[in-house]
């Protein structure tokens, strides 16, 4: 009978961690879904005399909240890397191609890439991490892709701004979320 127990308990957790990690198997929203959500108009209208700097927005969490956004948490980073393995390519193919249609209609159109992780690990870690994906992110988007350079900003938030909160690991935390902030912010 022990041996019975083991095996079954032995099988459970084999099974556990494949069914926990086809939880975390996100699709990458489709192109027209990014184009939607990313060409939308702004929730909050700024006259010319109002607009901000880059770097003020940044810090404006009223501002991020009113600029037409979304998350995308399918592309997978190795633990603690930054760098953006070739096989999630063809899911920054469709972040790409979203981005050049709204630019070809919006010339002066400008993309916030932010980084976010968990809370697993200290804040200043989480902090650069965040930072280094974001940077990732735009390298393969302008060199892999043809995205303007001048058409991306990026930011990392480390763990401040958490979609599930808690300190344990939490895949839908380690996200980057795009932003199209050229109507809040000076030429």
């Amino acid at each position: 009978m022990q041996r019975r127990a083991f095996l079954t308990a032995f099988a459970t957790a084999l099974a556990v961690p494949a069914f926990s990690g086809f939880a975390q198997a996100q699709e990458t929203p489709s192109e027209d879904m990014i184009l939607r959500r990313l060409d939308a108009a702004p929730t909050r209208r700024m006259r010319e005399n109002e607009r901000v700097t880059i770097r003020e927005f940044k810090r404006r969490p009223d501002l991020r909240g009113a600029a037409p956004s979304i998350n995308i948490q399918s592309i997978n980073f190795a633990f603690a890397s930054a760098e953006i393995p070739h096989s999630e390519y063809r899911k920054v193919r469709q972040i790409a191609r979203a981005m050049s249609r709204i630019i070809d209609r919006r010339r002066r159109a400008v993309f916030l890439i932010e980084g976010h992780t968990d809370a697993v690990g200290s804040a200043s870690s989480n902090q650069i991490l965040s930072e280094r994906r974001a940077e990732s992110l735009k390298r393969v988007l302008v060199q892999e892709f043809g995205i303007p350079y001048r058409a991306l900003e990026t930011v990392g938030y480390g763990e401040e701004y958490l979609l599930v909160p808690t300190q344990n690991e939490e895949w839908r935390n380690r996200r980057v979320t795009l932003r199209r902030i050229d109507e809040f912010v000076r030429d």
